[in-house]
This record gives structure tokens, sequence and C-alpha cells, in this order.
């Protein structure tokens, strides 16, 4: 039994640490990779506190389904760098042309 609620504890503890990582990340991408072990260890969770239902759907939407549309949409969107990058990468070409 104690470590079974060791167990959790660890789980809840590598939770908040995949939260904070999440908010603290620059990078979008790792953010989102962030809330999917986020939402991987609460399906965990859910499994461990005989909630077997509410883990597979946990898993299904939040794990898979969500992680693979931000990751789509962050895809699809023009990162601010890849933008600084073209800025300066254009003001070099009119510096050598003048």
């Amino acid at each position: 039994m104690i470590i079974y609620l060791v167990f959790l504890f660890i789980l809840l503890a590598l939770m908040v640490g995949a939260a904070i990582f999440s908010i603290i990340q620059k990078d979008l991408l790792y953010a989102v990779i962030g809330t999917g072990v986020i939402s991987l260890i609460l399906s965990v969770l859910f499994f461990l506190l005989q909630a077997p239902d509410v883990a597979l759907t946990e898993a299904a939407i939040g794990v898979a389904l969500t992680t693979i549309i931000f990751i789509i949409t962050i895809r699809n969107t023009v990162r601010f760098e890849d933008e600084h990058d073209r800025k300066e990468a254009g003001e070099s070409k009119k510096f050598i042309n003048n």
C-alpha cells in the first residue's frame, strides 16, 4: 500500500514538473509536448485510481488528438525566429545591393 502511494506522489510530482516545463518554455512545440506528457501522466493516474474509461478517454483525446492538432497548428504558422531571420536576410541583401 505504501508503494502505491509513493508511486502516486511520484506521478503527481512529474505532472507538476511537466506543467512548469510547459509554462516556462519559449518554444511552442516543446510546450505542446509538455502538455502531452501531462495528459499521459493524468491518464495513468486515472487508471491507477480505478477509472479506466476516463483514462482511455484522456489518452485518446488529451494525449493523441489535442497534441496532434496543436502540432499541426504550430507547423502551419510562421515562427517568430523564422520571420526575424527573413527580415535580417532581406536587410542584408538590401545593404549588399546598395
